[in-house]
């Protein structure tokens, strides 16, 4: 590795993720939650109503169903940041950095209700007669800012060729496929290519159809082998909970193989690796979410939310409760194989890695899908329709690519395009605040007046 590039990435990316991002991410998550009445806590079981009611009276109103449009987002996040992120996390800040994960998704939840309510608000239709929404079109429709708008499209793609949406989720399969099946790296990545390439011409219905299969299957795959460790080390549960919010508040000594962490960089790789991970206020899950049929803008926020609850709340804890549980946190191993060494000793020596391999490979796989759209939406958005082929030829160049760089480099660029993606959006989240609260507020009262009048008629025609 050419070290003074890496040392040049490592100062960007401390730049970049300073406490000026760290403020703006998680203070607007804060603001949402006070301004909405927290309503990531108290709105979450009627979200998760949602997910399995479907919304009468759509037809025509978007391209694939609310929960297909989930599921895409869904394929987006959950990925390596719920299997590698986790441990990069904890390798690089300690035990806490999981405390700050937790908290960027708990007042996260409520920024991604609020971008994806406003991405169904002011979406369009495009050329070809596909919905086009997202951060740019409510900043240049809502908050009156083209040229955030642009920016935050040029960022997007950015993200999707070199950061979330290529280099680390390739890196991952060509890693797991090797380490569980001693697969050269050559012949994974040439076949992920192919499968890539195959599946991204279908469009939005092609990845949204094999995303509402692979997530909700995998994810019941691995959370269920995750439970399978814990279950096994249920004794000492607390104890690692215990060390997890000590950690986040004390410096982390070092130990084994672990160097040591200060609070701040505990805080630092919790909270960019929970965007990383779950993508609250980065602007990408609202551009699935504006291709969603339906008619309100805040059921679909509220749908969409569900997305960080389960990505970090739900995958992102287990993941790291048998980090902590079996110790390999503190041992000198990072990456895919910390999580694979975490199942091989919490579960079984054959199958635990199995499991870590086979859930990387769906996930990232799903996830390079799910940005690929992404990416494409900020290309038509920037330079219409006819840019979606050259678009698409360089993003599947560029995936063949990512089985050949090195894994440290990897992080840093992401992290650096993902904290550049979420400025411009989280500028626009602010400016546009009023309108997310408006809209709450008339969804509710709506609601309680439909209670009302069924209330009512129930008690006449039961008089």
């Amino acid at each position: 590795m050419n070290h003074s590039l890496y040392n040049l990435l490592q100062t960007i990316d401390n730049l970049v993720w300073g406490p000026p991002l760290l403020l703006l991410l998680v203070g607007t998550g804060v603001y949402f939650t006070f301004r909405l009445g927290a309503i990531q806590i108290f709105k979450l079981p009627l979200a998760l109503t949602y997910i399995f009611k479907k919304e009468k009276g759509v037809k025509g109103k978007g391209d694939v169903s609310s929960f297909a449009a989930l599921c895409t987002a869904l394929s987006a996040t959950i990925g390596t940041g719920n299997i590698v992120g986790v441990a990069t996390a904890i390798k690089l800040g300690g035990p806490g950095a999981l405390f700050w994960m937790w908290m960027a998704a708990l007042f996260g939840m409520a920024t991604k209700y609020a971008e994806c309510l406003l991405a169904v608000k002011y979406r369009e239709k495009d050329a070809s007669g596909n919905m086009l929404g997202g951060p740019m079109l409510y900043l240049e429709k809502g908050a009156g800012q083209k040229w955030l708008a642009r920016l935050f499209a040029f960022f997007t793609i950015g993200v999707a060729c070199f950061g979330i949406g290529t280099f680390p989720q390739v890196n991952a399969i060509v890693d797991a496929s090797h380490i569980a099946f001693n697969i050269p790296h050559e012949i994974t990545a040439i076949v992920l290519t192919t499968l890539v390439a195959a599946v991204t011409i279908g469009g939005i219905k092609s990845i949204a159809g094999i995303a509402s299969k692979v997530i909700p299957t995998m994810t019941v795959v691995y959370v269920t082998a995750c439970a399978a460790i814990l279950f096994n080390h249920a004794d000492a549960i607390p104890s690692a909970i215990g060390v997890i919010i000590e950690s986040a508040f004390t410096q982390t000594a070092a130990t084994g193989g672990f160097v040591g962490a200060s609070i701040m960089l505990a805080i630092q790789s919790g909270v960019a690796r929970g965007v990383f991970s779950n993508e609250s206020g980065l602007g990408s899950a609202p551009m699935a979410a504006a291709s969603a049929q339906t008619n309100s803008c805040v059921r679909q926020g509220l749908i969409s939310m569900v997305g960080t609850f389960l990505d970090t709340i739900v995958i992102c804890t287990m993941t790291g409760l048998a980090l902590v549980l079996t110790g390999v946190w503190s041992m000198d191993i990072a990456g895919a194989q910390m999580t694979t060494e975490a199942f091989s000793i919490g579960l079984n020596q054959e199958y635990g890695p199995i499991v870590v391999a086979i859930g990387l490979m769906f996930f990232a796989f799903t996830t390079i899908l799910g940005w690929n759209y992404y990416g494409e939406r900020c290309a038509i958005y920037l330079f219409g329709q006819r840019a979606v082929l050259p678009y698409k030829i360089i993003f599947v160049a560029l995936v063949l690519s990512g089985a050949f760089i090195k894994l440290d480099m990897i992080w840093l660029i992401a992290d650096i395009v993902n904290g550049l993606m979420a400025v411009p959006n989280l500028i626009g989240l602010i400016i546009l605040r009023h309108v997310v609260a408006q809209e709450t507020s008339l969804y509710f009262d709506q609601l309680k007046q439909k209670v009302k009048e069924r209330r009512a008629a129930s008690n006449q025609a039961n008089a």
